[in-house]
């Protein structure tokens, strides 16, 4: 279980007395997810998701919750904050910043088909077109500053041969700047423990903890990355094209961004290997936490690199 901070039947209790969400009923720890920490929270009025925040900072946080209450109001089915007596969406508890959002009916699914794959393409594009009225911005934390900034943290871990590819790929991506592709806020984390499905509906997308203000594209490839992705770090043809194709019927990809698609591939892999070899060689100090395994996003990478000229491409 990630839980960072513990809270007590007591200490929630006395929080939740600042909203209209009926007195505490029951908290259990939820296990997924390494960044924060978090709790199913049952009340004599519903049942939401209580999160404590133990990286971002009370001036970060404004742009999440408020591109999810943004998102959620305009149709997608994103989880929703709830605003205490004061009308304000982000609190503090335990000593951490905290939130309670709605909790969202559904389960994540391990094996997508083609039909899920579509689903997740068209919600994404929605969150895209939705999130082109919301007014806030935040730079990419995770982004190719961030790549570069913990290599030599990350270098003395590696082999010789990961240790090249890093250096490598990182050197690629910097030859790259794409000023001219949309940018707009993105999840950048759509991954199938982000996505709920219920009765064979697409029921809620969460954790928009790593969204940012970024390159479109860049969503895109990150949910292709997961989505689409044969154990090998392959893309499947079917899935990676009927999520491709549900996402340009409702926001169709521009010529750059056909000829940015293989890069921005890689660019995605990359950032998700680097996240994962952080957190799995220099972890923080928690109770009961887990990292995952860095080696899937070496597969995934390795393979684009070597299949550059044979990717699935953008439909025109």
């Amino acid at each position: 279980m990630s839980v960072f901070t513990p809270v007590s039947a007591d200490e929630l209790s006395a929080w939740l007395e600042r909203y209209d969400t009926g007195s505490l009923v029951s908290h259990d720890g939820i296990a997924a997810g390494i960044e924060n920490t978090n709790y199913f929270v049952t009340t004599s009025q519903g049942r939401f998701v209580l999160t404590l925040f133990e990286k971002l900072t009370l001036a970060e946080l404004p742009f999440y919750l408020g591109l999810m209450d943004h998102l959620a109001d305009r149709g997608v089915p994103s989880a929703k904050p709830v605003r205490d007596r004061n009308g304000d969406l982000l609190g503090e508890l335990n000593g951490k910043p905290a939130a309670l959002v709605r909790f969202l009916a559904g389960c994540d699914i391990a094996e997508p088909t083609a039909e899920h794959c579509a689903r997740v393409g068209g919600v994404l594009a929605d969150i895209h077109r939705a999130g082109e009225s919301y007014q806030s911005r935040m730079d990419n934390p995770r982004g190719p500053r961030w790549w570069k900034s913990v290599m030599p943290e990350i270098l003395p871990f590696l082999g010789a041969e990961d240790a090249a590819l890093y250096r490598e790929e990182v050197r690629f991506q910097a030859l790259y700047r794409f000023e001219d592709l949309p940018l707009g806020p993105i999840h950048a984390d759509l991954f199938r423990d982000n996505v709920l499905w219920e009765d064979g509906r697409l029921s809620g997308v969460i954790d928009f903890y790593f969204a940012c203000t970024d390159r479109l594209l860049y969503d895109v490839a990150i949910a292709v990355n997961d989505w689409c992705v044969e154990p090998g770090g392959t893309l499947d043809p079917a899935r990676t094209r009927a999520l491709l194709e549900a996402y340009r019927r409702v926001r169709p990809f521009t010529a750059i961004e056909r000829g940015a698609w293989p890069v921005m591939l890689r660019a995605a892999a990359l950032r998700f290997w680097v996240s994962r070899l952080h957190d799995f060689y220099l972890p923080r100090a928690g109770e009961l936490t887990h990292a995952k395994d860095p080696n899937h996003f070496r597969r995934i990478l390795s393979s684009h690199v070597a299949r550059e000229h044979d990717l699935p491409q953008l439909a025109t």
